[in-house]
């Protein structure tokens, strides 16, 4: 079994979850840039965390035989700070990285009209850069957030199958799930969606266009909530095809259309060996390569 986890906060996790997870299946990973727990007062600290993210986390991760990429953004919590805005100035550097495949994570925490406008401001640099969204929906109110946030999208003229609205539940899914946008599932032991929520979701709607994550943070979470949320798959009778599409294929495909995505040979979409070299001396998929 191989495993793309597509939205994983490693700066919080120890080397000994990037060991677990590789004997686990892990390959592959996204980081999304996300607040750090208190809040920041310059924008210094912004940039030393980007860094780290597209620097040492990926080497980090490499010793473990993952291969690491990041989303660059101003996360929404952080939005309604006036000492963070200023960040947004220096975001289109590093949206110019390798390494970097999405934008965000963007979107809502409490509904304002600050995160609005800093999310209408990450979806005019993901046109702009041509690079996919990774949009954090609200964890209150969160059916009145995920349509909101569906208007902003279209409002936006960014294409759908660009952008991924995360943390959706049973009854958010229902508003996406026609909107041409991906959708993804951050399985977490006690909060959010669990594995047999996940499973029922899917027997729903199916696994097309669907993303499941561990999105594992400073809280109480499992970084291997793939892995279970897989075996919970295949219990339910879903064919091993369809969980390496759900934990490999479909996050292939999205953050594929970055043209940065960077996999071992071996690990290509469906098996097929994908062209390219990075500094790991890994294959990447590029801009016009199926994913």
């Amino acid at each position: 079994m191989r495993i793309f986890d597509p939205h994983i906060h490693m700066t919080s996790r120890t080397t000994a979850d990037y060991a677990a997870m590789r004997d686990a299946g892990v390959r592959a990973l996204v980081e999304p840039s996300f607040w750090l727990g208190q809040p920041r007062t310059n924008v210094g600290s912004f940039t030393d965390y980007f860094d780290a993210l597209i620097g040492w986390e990926r080497y980090r991760a490499a010793q473990y035989g993952i291969r690491h990429h990041c989303t660059i953004g101003l996360n929404p919590k952080e939005a309604n700070d006036p000492r963070c805005r200023e960040v947004m100035r220096v975001l289109p550097r590093y949206l110019a990285k390798d390494g970097v495949v999405a934008v965000g994570e963007t979107g809502y925490d409490s509904m304002t009209a600050a995160e609005e406008e800093v999310f209408a401001e990450h979806l005019e640099l993901a046109m702009r850069f041509d690079l996919p969204v990774l949009v954090h929906t609200p964890h209150r109110d969160k059916l009145a957030g995920t349509r909101r946030t569906l208007d902003v999208v279209r409002e936006s003229g960014i294409r759908p199958e660009l952008v991924v609205l995360d943390h959706l539940n049973e009854i958010t899914v229902e508003e996406v799930v026609d909107s041409g946008c991906w959708m993804a599932f951050s399985i977490y032991p006690d909060t959010k969606m669990d594995e047999r929520r996940l499973v029922d979701v899917l027997r729903r709607h199916g696994t097309t266009r669907m993303l499941v994550d561990s999105a594992a943070d400073w809280g109480h979470s499992d970084p291997l909530t793939t892995v279970s949320s897989a075996h919970a798959m295949r219990a339910a009778g879903f064919s091993d095809d369809d969980v390496d599409r759900v934990l490999w294929r479909n996050p292939v495909a999205f953050y594929g259309q970055s043209g940065r995505l960077v996999l071992d040979e071996a690990d290509g979409p469906d098996g097929d060996a994908v062209h390219g070299s990075d500094e790991f001396a890994g294959n990447s998929i590029r801009r016009g390569v199926p994913a």
